[in-house]
């Protein structure tokens, strides 16, 4: 969502800048015409992302979008962040590994297939 890390806040990393996806993702995105698949890693990028207009809104937290994952497809799949942090997550939520992880490598394949 930025181009810097904001450093550790109390709970967990501090949030992006607000303006910058905003002002620059736009003007990014249009340089990139043919991007076919946008990975929203973490709950920043989720609230940014599923908005609505750009795509179904986001659900009510990030393991609710994560587990809701398919009605984003084709452009957008929503992602835990791969962090250690996150293993507890990935511990209690298996289906991410069983489920979400296939389709990711099965979405990434067939984009790449398109090039």
């Amino acid at each position: 969502m930025d181009f810097y890390y904001p450093g550790k806040g109390a709970h967990g990393d501090n949030p992006p800048r607000k303006d910058f996806a905003p002002k620059w993702h736009p003007q990014l995105l249009e340089l990139m015409p043919n991007v076919q698949l946008i990975l929203l890693v973490g709950a920043y990028s989720q609230k940014h992302y599923l908005d609505g207009v750009h795509a179904p809104k986001a659900q009510k937290n990030l393991t609710e979008t994560v587990r809701t994952w398919e009605s984003y497809l084709p452009k957008f799949l929503p992602l835990v962040h791969p962090s250690p942090l996150n293993f507890r997550w990935q511990a209690k939520n298996p289906w991410f590994e069983q489920e979400v992880v296939p389709a990711l490598r099965k979405r990434v394949g067939e984009v790449l297939e398109g090039i």
